[in-house]
């Protein structure tokens, strides 16, 4: 955790920030490989279909930073272009995680991530509950109108267990390093903490999927 750690704090600090003139120049310039992202090598997986260029967001839940960077990630998302592909990625940096990485998986097998994706963030965040036990999930889910039953076979089911699992291996691919981080056509990563904050990191993106549409990535 030392490392994602610390660049959670660097992260969280950046994101923070106001826009000022320094940021304003930083944003006038094309953003640079080691310095405003990072490229992968080898190339993480994707499961973007041909024609399409996807965009990871990682997060966790409980981060501080994954809830306040949500309300901009929402905006950004609703005007993306048709030919790229956005998919959320649960991290795992340790085996507690676990227990939330299923809830989104759960929610998401569920068609309901609409609906509660948001609310978990407030659950814990505003409401202050605690989600990081399984227990304590499904009390939540059953609060909001879940049937608990259905939820807890998805929760428990193989297929969830094994996006859980996958979505761990992703953050490894991506090298994570840690929340909330953006991943791009497999190719390239970056973070409030790469960007300057995590409203640029958006922006990085956005010059990045120019780049892999237009063949110059």
């Amino acid at each position: 955790m030392k490392r994602r750690a610390f660049t959670q704090v660097a992260g969280g600090a950046a994101l923070a920030a106001t826009l000022g003139s320094g940021q304003a120049l930083a944003q006038a310039r094309k953003p640079q490989a080691g310095t405003d992202y990072m490229a992968l090598d080898p190339r993480a997986p994707v499961e973007a279909p041909a024609g399409k260029v996807e965009v990871v967001e990682f997060f966790w839940y409980s981060c501080s930073h994954c809830n306040a960077f949500e309300p901009s990630l929402q905006t950004w998302v609703k005007n993306l272009p048709k030919d790229v592909s956005f998919r959320r990625a649960p991290v795992a940096f340790q085996e507690t995680f676990v227990a939330q990485q299923r809830l989104y998986f759960t929610l998401e097998a569920m068609g309901l991530v609409e609906k509660l994706h948001g609310k978990v963030f407030v659950a814990i965040h505003a409401e202050k509950l605690n989600l990081s036990r399984p227990e304590a999930i499904v009390d939540w889910a059953v609060q909001q109108g879940v049937e608990k039953d259905k939820f807890l076979a998805q929760y428990n089911s193989f297929a969830v267990a094994t996006k859980a699992g996958k979505s761990t291996q992703l953050q490894n691919a991506y090298k994570v390093e840690g929340v909330p981080a953006l991943g791009v056509a497999g190719r390239f990563y970056t973070d409030g903490s790469l960007a300057g904050n995590m409203q640029r990191a958006l922006m990085v993106v956005d010059s990045l999927v120019a780049d892999v549409r237009a063949g110059r990535a």
